[in-house]
């Protein structure tokens, strides 16, 4: 099952690609930059946990902005998701605006996410949230904060609502080492599956040919046992190769 998931996502994702790099050279002109993104990693974490149950992830990217700067935007992962929900493909839309003022950089949007093929019932995986974020260069480092609201969470658990804060500091030998620290909430805990909950995580970057390579370390606040047994919640090492074109 995962071999045949892996080949639709990498199907998907190369397909995306193929699009955008198609409409770079038409749309450009008229004040559209179109970004892809492929990325390869040790595992999908989404805000700590991973959706992959530790497995690894084949990723795609999608961003086409303006030069008023609103944007639209797509992503698409393998996960995999226990029963009753069975999901094995994530699919992400998004829209918003970007703009800099004061020499902050802000990004007010909306992000959907689906799950295709997955088994909804009793609950729905599929969710909306608005997002709200903001950065900030000093020097070297770059200050950068996150807010992101859901009228109903995953599985229709209720608000959910999540702040992050972080940092990225450039190093001597073009490394960039980055930091993160974020608190999610969820209305209904005991429909989402988890408690309110912190996570943080610590990596190390480094583009070289034009692929940007990273290892880190992430981990939660969730015991096994809040985790209903699994270690999906547990501290991990972490690495990612990635590409834009």
């Amino acid at each position: 099952m995962r071999r045949l998931l892996a080949i639709a996502a990498c199907g998907a994702v190369l397909a995306a690609a193929s699009a955008a790099r198609a409409q770079q050279t038409i749309e450009v002109l008229g004040g559209f930059t179109v970004t892809t993104q492929l990325t390869l990693a040790t595992d999908y974490l989404f805000r700590g946990v991973s959706q992959t149950q530790t497995g690894p992830a084949i990723q795609g990217a999608l961003d086409i902005e303006h030069a008023t700067g609103l944007y639209v935007g797509g992503f698409a992962t393998n996960v995999d998701f226990a029963a009753p929900s069975d999901a094995n493909i994530e699919l992400d839309g998004l829209f918003g605006y970007r703009r800099e003022i004061f020499g902050i950089k802000f990004d007010v949007g909306a992000i959907y996410y689906a799950y295709p093929g997955a088994n909804d019932q009793p609950f729905t995986l599929n969710y909306w949230e608005i997002a709200l974020k903001a950065s900030y260069e000093i020097g070297p480092a770059t200050l950068l904060g996150a807010f992101y609201y859901s009228p109903d969470f995953q599985l229709e658990s209720g608000t959910g609502l999540y702040t992050e804060g972080g940092i990225d500091l450039k190093l001597p030998f073009e490394f960039v080492i980055s930091g993160r620290l974020g608190y999610q909430s969820i209305d209904k805990n005991e429909r989402f599956g988890l408690p309110d909950y912190w996570n943080w995580n610590l990596s190390v970057s480094r583009e070289v040919f034009g692929f940007v390579f990273a290892v880190g370390y992430y981990d939660t606040d969730i015991s096994k046992r809040e985790c209903g047994g699994s270690n999906i919640c547990s501290a991990r090492a972490f690495a990612s190769v990635s590409r834009k074109f």
